[in-house]
């Protein structure tokens, strides 16, 4: 079933698309040529500038948020769609040595593209949002039920001004057996809702009660289409600790998910290991070749040892692979179980450089290479600390659900380093938990940059 935001997203998709040739062409007027008609090989260029930003928008899946009308979400991902077109669009000219192509006329149309994008979309929510205010406010609702969705959908209907009325005729006890039910009481008691709609002029009517009474369900349901009163049911999940639930169908039957899971589409996969692919392909290709031999060089020169330093880990769905670092510390009995600490004196003074830098992080990416790990993903613990905290940290091993990240949520957020205190391994829990549910890889672009400032900036937690 198509919904609503579907038709939000096409028609935002197609506008911002319109702004951005718009922003070229007058980018072109005002820095090349005072005509709107483009010239060889400009056609072109603005061609390939076009469709880049078409894939880099579907790519990182800009117009497929949850929150798409929210105008800071919306600042966070059209930033880093820009950011990843700039470089795109670098490779691009500078790859096959484009010089007609001026800095000016870059600029501008990034300028102009970044302003009118922004502009439309901040009236465009303004807009879409007094819309929907004022569609509350004709809203005629009465909510029936005392169970706790019925209080939270009351509480939601009330804060938006709709006017919502409470009806806490039916006892629920009365419909908990079937057996037990009375059957005179509950027509009676229907028969006050009945008159109730028809007293205030009811457009919508949402039941919260036990659905065990096919009866009143049929008769509420009959009234409803006779009076033009739309009929809702609030399905009964007291029974979950969860508040959100995802809803998917197998044929005509509703199936409940306690989580929601990106990740476990096979399309978001295969998105995040191409992405894996080719951002690892690029560090070792390009970054190695200088970076290896030096840091080698560095560790031999200080200390006895080998220059990778290989433990084994916990991987996806708790299977341990080999996790390969550069050696940070003179070589020890306690490095499979003990971590490292501030002071801690079995770092070198390299290993310190090294760790303060996250550079002792980058052979990790022939794990991601290999698929033993993920460019972002919860950080892989030592064996014998996942099965110390899974014993005691509620959810600990759900992280396991997903591959393990050189990077990751947590770690950008302050939560790195030793882990020695149960309620700081917690507070990591619930970042590598939220990020397994909210997934995207626009998520993974914002983590990357952000560890990278973090890097250039310096960590307090990096030691």
């Amino acid at each position: 079933m198509i919904n609503k935001n579907f038709y939000i997203k096409i028609f935002l998709f197609i506008s911002e698309f319109i702004i951005l040739d718009l922003s070229g062409k007058l980018a072109f007027y005002l820095t090349v040529s005072r005509t709107f008609v483009y010239q060889e090989p400009f056609f072109s260029f603005f061609l390939i500038f076009n469709l880049s930003w078409m894939c880099t928008s579907l790519f990182l899946e800009v117009y497929n948020r949850r929150k798409i009308l929210d105008f800071k979400t919306f600042l966070q991902n059209i930033i880093i769609a820009i950011t990843l077109h700039v470089i795109i669009m670098g490779v691009y000219i500078y790859g096959i040595n484009i010089n007609y192509i001026t800095k000016n006329l870059l600029l501008n149309t990034y300028l102009l593209a970044f302003t009118g994008i922004t502009i439309f979309r901040f009236f465009t929510t303004r807009i879409y949002y007094l819309y929907t205010s004022l569609t509350y406010h004709i809203r005629r609702i009465v909510v029936v039920g005392t169970s706790d969705a019925a209080n939270e959908l009351y509480d939601f209907f009330n804060a938006r001004e709709a006017n919502v009325f409470r009806f806490m005729g039916f006892k629920e006890d009365w419909l908990n057996d079937e057996s037990k039910i009375d059957i005179k009481s509950v027509r009676q008691k229907l028969q006050e809702l009945k008159r109730f709609c028809k007293a205030h002029n009811i457009k919508e009517i949402y039941l919260s009660l036990p659905l065990t009474s096919q009866e009143l369900i049929d008769d509420l349901a009959a009234f409803t289409d006779d009076s033009f009163v739309h009929f809702r049911i609030i399905p009964d999940l007291g029974v979950l600790e969860q508040k959100a639930v995802t809803v998917d169908f197998f044929g005509h039957i509703p199936i409940l998910s306690l989580r929601t899971e990106p990740l476990k589409l096979l399309i978001n996969r295969i998105t995040k290991r191409v992405f894996d692919v080719f951002f690892s392909s690029l560090v070792i290709l390009l970054v190695f070749p200088i970076l290896f031999p030096l840091i080698a060089l560095l560790i031999k020169i200080e200390s006895r040892g080998p220059i990778i330093f290989k433990q084994k880990r916990s991987g996806r769905e708790n299977k341990e692979f080999t996790c390969y670092k550069f050696r940070t510390m003179t070589q020890n009995r306690q490095s499979d179980s003990r971590q490292a600490s501030r002071h801690d004196a079995r770092i070198t003074r390299v290993g310190s450089l090294l760790r303060k830098t996250s550079l002792d992080e980058f052979p990790q990416f022939i794990n991601v290479f290999l698929g033993q790990m993920s460019v972002v993903g919860p950080r892989p613990h030592m064996l014998a600390h996942t099965e110390e905290y899974s014993k005691i940290v509620n959810k600990f091993l759900y992280r396991h659900f997903v591959t393990p990240g050189i990077t990751g949520l947590a770690q950008i957020n302050g939560f790195r380093g030793g882990t020695e205190n149960p309620e700081l391994m917690r507070k990591r829990i619930e970042y590598d938990n939220w990020y397994i549910e909210n997934w995207s890889l626009a998520l993974d672009v914002k983590i990357i940059f952000i560890t990278v400032w973090n890097i250039i900036m310096g960590e307090e937690n990096a030691y």
